[in-house]
């Protein structure tokens, strides 16, 4: 298959994916946590409001085009005029006034609400880092570094669990969100910003980088993944486990950690330590490639490895002009990473 080809074929597929997953997660009026159903109830009151402003001016409007119209029979005399109503200014003016009054007191207590929720104790401390153009997650009270895909733990009446996230930049400004989680929190270098989520129900929730930060913006995905509180100490005790050290793969984990790779990527129990690129000690276990790009399989990492800019145009990985049989090792290895 030639360049062009594949080209085609992986951003058809990055394409299918992304559609599908919107359609089905990336809703805002259908919250699944707390501060989204906060910041829900809020919209809810705002749109309600405006759309009985819009019903009364608007019948209004048509009562008057209505009742007012010109007709053919008339005698030609103007209706009387009416220059000035006390009862309707003072109307037009103390309404508007108690409208802004509710929806600004609404505004400030579910602001409140959100921005001041402190952390519990036994709070999953998440340090998120945004990179072009990727998302780095790190969990110190674990010891585990991971990239792309937030896994938190499902909160419950009878177990309550909430997720505190740390926001920081490693370039130019980023901005979190996941829409059905939690509104969306800006990352700016130097800065730390705050964010939390009570995940009320399990699945995989679709969010992105909602401030432009450079060419693949577009594709600066991410992946919540809400877990019940048993698979998700399951996923924390694997991701503690070190990298694969199979026999089959000895050959192709020779040769990556012969390459300038770990300058840039760590994998755990190995000399690859870099922390410019995603941290690939477990790297099957995420579901996607590239921050959510294409999906994560052992054909779609040999294209990502072979040449990065086809999948995803202006990233920072080079290519590594691996031939095939380079390449065939390096691919063995990393599929072992689970």
């Amino acid at each position: 298959m030639t360049r062009p080809s594949v080209r085609l074929v992986l951003v058809f597929a990055a394409v299918r994916m992304a559609a599908q997953t919107t359609r089905s997660v990336e809703n805002v009026f259908q919250p699944a946590s707390t501060p989204a159903h906060q910041i829900f109830d809020l919209s809810i009151l705002v749109l309600a409001i405006c759309a009985a402003i819009f019903l009364v001016v608007g019948g209004l409007l048509t009562y008057t085009l209505i009742r007012f119209r010109r007709r053919a029979s008339g005698d030609g005399h103007e209706p009387a005029q009416v220059y000035g109503s006390s009862q309707i200014e003072i109307a037009w003016t103390v309404i508007p006034i108690l409208i802004v009054l509710v929806l600004t007191m609404a505004t400030a207590r579910v602001i409140s609400a959100v921005q001041n929720r402190v952390a519990p104790a036994d709070a999953v401390q998440v340090t998120v880092v945004g990179h072009q153009w990727w998302w780095e997650f790190r969990y110190p009270g674990f010891g585990i570094v991971t990239a792309n895909e937030l896994h938190v733990p499902l909160s419950t009446a009878a177990q309550p669990k909430l997720t505190f996230l740390k926001l920081q930049s490693a370039d130019v400004a980023h901005s979190f969100w996941v829409p059905r989680l939690a509104g969306k929190t800006d990352l700016i270098p130097g800065r730390t910003n705050e964010m939390w989520m009570e995940p009320k129900q399990q699945g995989t929730f679709l969010g992105n980088c909602a401030e432009y930060c450079g060419t693949q913006h577009a594709n600066m995905l991410l992946r919540v993944i809400v877990q019940s509180p048993e698979q998700f100490d399951q996923w924390v005790a694997q991701q503690k486990t070190a990298g694969a050290t199979e026999a089959a793969v000895q050959s192709g984990r020779a040769l990556f950690l012969s390459l300038s790779c770990i300058n840039c990527h760590t994998v755990s129990g190995t000399a690859a330590v870099g922390t410019f690129g995603p941290d690939l000690s477990h790297l099957m276990s995420r579901d996607s490639l590239g921050a959510g790009v294409i999906p994560n399989s052992p054909s779609n990492l040999r294209s990502w490895i072979q040449d990065p800019q086809v999948s995803k145009p202006g990233n920072l990985m080079p290519n590594m002009q691996l031939n095939d049989k380079e390449l065939d090792q390096v691919v063995a290895y990393l599929a072992s990473l689970r």
